[in-house]
């Protein structure tokens, strides 16, 4: 087992001194490492590359040829020290395989999905490409009320708390800078504690948690506050959601395809 963690120490790297490790059986199509240029744009460099003390990588191939097109000189980077070179090899491999061993949860894929389609967020910067997209979405009919295979809540731990469900330390941050402002008049003062709610943040797996261990009633208020999603034809009906016209038009043509073919 090793006794240092590469991950402790974040170093910055001028790329061009970086060295691809020549054997890395792992491909970066074009098309992939325009994704990954998206994303830094977006996001930033969230991922520090992997190298050895030479400067070889052992993880983020594409990051680096992302970073170069995008006109970064330096990058982040962190070391793995002292590692063999059997240690080296198995993890240019691992590091790719293990992520691709991981599944999907396709229904809570798909409401995600339609929540960042609903706030007008490029669905192209999860990875996901359209045909993707559309066969997550293929054999749904009207674009605005898509029947979705609702999530089934069976207890699978302990209950949660309370505080274990939702972040309020941003709202009460910003309700205190309220309550202290001076010559607010009580119907503003009340409309901006009302919006600083807004600032909540809610862990929605632990709240699913707690809705499994729920009674009836505490889980059909759970429901109408939109917090659970079971009925989606109630939810349309209530506003809560909605699947846009893009989303509709992508699951239609992928759709349309598949006959085709057939």
């Amino acid at each position: 087992m090793q006794n240092e963690w590469p991950a402790t120490e974040i170093v910055t790297h001028k790329l061009s001194q970086l060295k691809p490790y020549e054997a890395n059986p792992k491909t970066h199509p074009p098309e992939q490492i325009e994704q990954i240029k998206a994303s830094i744009i977006e996001f930033g460099w969230t991922i520090p590359i992997l190298i050895d003390e030479d400067g070889t990588i052992l993880a983020g191939h594409g990051r680096l040829e992302a970073a170069k097109e995008l006109g970064f000189i330096e990058g982040p980077c962190i070391v793995a020290r002292g590692w063999s070179e059997s240690q080296k090899r198995a993890y240019v491999i691992a590091d790719n395989k293990l992520t691709e061993n991981g599944g999907w949860d396709s229904t809570r894929l798909r409401i995600e999905l339609q929540r960042l389609d609903t706030d007008g967020f490029s669905l192209s910067l999860t990875g996901f490409s359209k045909l993707e997209i559309g066969s997550l979405f293929k054999g749904e009919s009207e674009p605005y009320s898509r029947k979705i295979e609702a999530p089934v809540y069976e207890p699978k731990g302990e209950k949660p708390k309370i505080k274990e469900m939702m972040d309020r330390r941003a709202t009460d941050k910003m309700i205190r800078a309220i309550d202290k402002a001076k010559g607010l008049p009580d119907d503003v003062r009340d409309f901006l504690r009302a919006a600083a709610e807004r600032h909540t943040r809610f862990n929605f797996v632990n709240i699913a948690e707690f809705y499994a261990h729920a009674d009836k009633v505490t889980q059909r208020l759970m429901e109408d506050s939109a917090l659970v999603v079971i009925d989606f034809d109630r939810a349309v009906e209530l506003g809560f959601v909605k699947v846009s016209k893009a989303m509709g038009k992508l699951a239609d043509k992928d759709k349309k395809t598949a006959e085709d073919e057939a």
